[in-house]
């Protein structure tokens, strides 16, 4: 057994942080509303539940130990509960619960999620100045140090409320509902989308009305800092892949703006405008893998309400920004993943991202006895390289000297759910990643 233990690690590492961080950067943030039937489970309905005590450590928060719990399938077969708890020798601990894809019996058009944490961690980290001197470079710029940071113990608290509503043309003219059907985590049943690009006779397209609040602080010597938002989204999102959870060809596209209006503790009224795409390339099977996708993706945005102003003292302040962790950020489980969480931030953003994904013909969690309830169908190696940059304006500033990092990752699907293990290198760190679903 002792060529599984790489594999037994990266599962129960995956499995745990499922459990334990749940993000509110998730990606994407509308969902092709569905539900999976494996061949290899006919009889098995569409009902699923876990409860799974994990124990990790991490640099940042120490030794951790939880429980935590989802269920999916009970009383709509779209719908998933999950919750967990966990605390730390360091100080860290935190609640989460959630809901997603609700759907009320008088709107079949409509979906309704929630989801919410409270934590405290040892080690809350913000790559941002409240004011810097001019000719200077700031912390989070794109050619700040990389150790030009706060960081301190502190709460980071948040709630995210949506309203998804699904158009009714496409591929979803009949049914808000789309129905897959696998073998071996292949699509079996005809593709939703990926052939025509066309709204109106493929693909799902949807509507989001969101509402988030997240509040950070820092307790520092000084007294305590903190950042708070409580913004609202609209975006419009177009998926027009053949199967959204892995698509192995197509494209979607998404374009939304969030608009904090500075009500209650949000210290700024900021708009933030944004679009991204992504587009998939089949190259089919060969004598080792099941399927070779190349994925292309691509991310830009701007904060509209930026206003530079100078103090009596010299030094320079922004106003009518987002904080440090919204916005045009770059860093983390989802973009220049070698980089830490919002190591970049300013007022524009571009991203790129290239994956090579090759799911293997060879599975051997499925061999695993003790592993069996995962339902695991595939394990997949991927090869990504991304590139981007921030600046204090959207122009051609963007083009130049851009960051860029490389990686290799580690996918495996569960129970019909994509879950990866993801390392970047770049010249200035190596960070491990583990989440649930591809990253676009």
């Amino acid at each position: 057994m002792k060529h599984y233990t790489l594999i037994q690690s990266f599962c129960l590492v995956a499995l745990a942080s499922l459990l334990v961080i749940p993000s509110l950067q998730a990606r994407p943030r509308t969902s092709v509303k569905s539900t999976i039937s494996r061949e290899e489970n006919p009889n098995g309905g569409t009902k699923n539940s876990l409860i799974l005590p994990y124990a990790f450590s991490t640099e940042s928060m120490g030794v951790t130990m939880g429980v935590g719990g989802g269920v999916k399938g009970y009383g709509q077969d779209q719908l998933l509960l999950g919750a967990t708890a966990f605390g730390s020798v360091d100080g860290a601990a935190a609640l989460f619960l959630g809901m997603w894809d609700y759907r009320p019996s008088f709107a079949n058009r409509f979906f309704l999620s929630a989801q919410g944490m409270v934590g405290h961690y040892p080690k809350n980290r913000a790559y941002t100045d409240v004011e810097f001197q001019p000719d200077t470079i700031h912390a989070g710029s794109n050619d700040s140090d990389m150790n030009d940071y706060a960081e301190d113990s502190g709460y980071d608290n948040w709630t995210d409320f949506r309203i998804e509503f699904v158009m009714p043309w496409g591929s979803a003219h009949n049914d808000s509902m789309q129905h897959y059907t696998l073998k071996n985590g292949l699509l079996q049943s005809p593709p939703v989308g990926g052939d025509t690009w066309n709204p109106l006779k493929s693909g799902v397209s949807t509507i989001l009305l969101r509402q988030f609040n997240r509040y950070r602080s820092f307790e520092l010597e000084n007294g305590e800092k903190a950042a708070t938002v409580h913004p609202f989204e609209l975006a419009f999102s177009y998926n027009n892949t053949d199967f959204p959870s892995n698509p192995s060809k197509g494209s979607n596209q998404y374009i939304g703006v969030t608009h904090d209006f500075g009500w209650l503790e949000s210290p700024n009224e900021w708009t933030f405008l944004e679009f991204e795409a992504s587009k998939y390339f089949s190259l089919g099977s060969s004598d080792w893998a099941r399927q070779r996708i190349v994925a292309l993706n691509v991310w830009t945005g701007n904060s509209l309400d930026w206003n530079k102003q100078t103090n009596p003292d010299g030094s320079i302040s922004i106003t009518d920004r987002p904080p440090f962790y919204e916005g045009a950020t770059l860093g983390g489980f989802y973009r220049m993943r070698a980089y830490p969480m919002d190591r970049f931030n300013d007022r524009s953003v571009i991203y790129t991202a290239a994956e090579y994904r090759y799911t293997l013909d060879w599975n051997p969690i499925g061999n695993i006895s003790w592993l069996k309830f995962l339902k695991s169908d595939w394990l997949q190696l991927v090869a990504f390289a991304e590139g981007g940059r921030v600046a204090d304006e959207y122009g051609s500033d963007l083009l130049k000297n851009w960051k860029a990092d490389g990686g290799f990752g580690l996918r495996s699907m569960f129970s019909s759910a994509v879950v990866r293990l993801d390392v970047g290198f770049s010249e200035e760190s190596t960070s491990a990643w583990v989440m649930f679903g591809q990253p676009f």
